[in-house]
C-alpha cells in the first residue's frame, strides 16, 4: 500500500506539486513530516519498546517513541493520534511538545513530538510494530539509551535530548 506525504521546505511549509510517495521522499531525501509520540502512564513512566526483527526500518532496535509519517493533508497531531491507535490500540488526547528539523539516519524530515498519557493496562501493542515493551522512568530511559547492549533508533537519541532539555525548562507551577 502506498503512503502519500506532503513535501515541505526548510520552514515546514508544504511545497508542490502535490503529495509524493513516502518511499520517493526517502529515496530523494526530500523533507516531509513525521509525527512521534511519547506515551506515559499515570505514574509518569515512559513506554519503551523494541521493534520486531523483521522491521523494514531499524529492525530489533529500541525506541522510546511511537510514530510515523504524517499523511498528505494530515496535521502532526492527527498523525500522532492515528499512530497511537494503530500501534497501541488505544485512543487518548495528544499534545504537541516541540517540532524540529531532524537530519535523520535515513532521510531528513520535520519531527512533531507529542505526549500523551495512557492506561498502561489497556495497551494492546501491534506485534508487527512492537516486539517487546516496558514502562521506564526518565532516569531508567536515559540509562537504557546509554547501554551499548540496547541499540536505540538513532534519531530517537537526538529527540530524547531535545525533549529532556525542553521539559527541564518547564517547572510545575510555572
Amino acid at each position: 500500500m502506498s503512503e502519500l506525504v506532503d513535501r515541505v521546505d526548510a520552514y515546514d511549509r508544504i511545497v508542490g506539486p502535490g503529495p509524493v510517495e513516502r518511499s520517493e521522499a526517502l529515496r530523494n531525501r526530500w523533507l516531509h513530516r513525521i509525527a512521534t509520540l511519547v506515551c506515559r502512564d499515570g505514574e509518569g513512566r515512559i513506554l519503551v519498546h523494541r521493534r520486531p526483527d523483521d522491521s523494514t526500518l531499524f529492525p530489533g532496535r529500541y525506541n522510546w517513541m511511537l510514530g510515523g509519517a504524517a499523511r498528505s493533508g494530515e496535521t502532526y497531531a492527527q498523525a500522532a493520534a492515528r499512530e497511537l491507535t494503530e500501534e497501541l490500540g488505544v485512543r487518548a488526547p495528544v499534545r504537541r511538545v516541540l517540532t524540529f528539523l531532524c537530519h535523520g539516519a535515513i532521510s531528513p524530515y520535520w519531527r512533531g513530538l507529542h505526549e500523551t498519557v495512557v492506561d498502561c493496562t489497556a495497551v494492546a501493542p501491534d506485534p508487527s510494530e512492537i516486539a517487546w515493551h516496558a514502562w521506564l522512568t526518565e532516569a531508567e530511559l536515559h540509562r537504557a539509551v546509554a547501554d551499548a547492549d540496547r541499540p536505540f533508533v538513532p534519531d530517537g537519541i537526538e529527540a530524547l535530548d531535545r525533549y529532556s532539555r525542553g521539559r527541564a525548562r518547564i517547572r510545575p507551577g510555572s
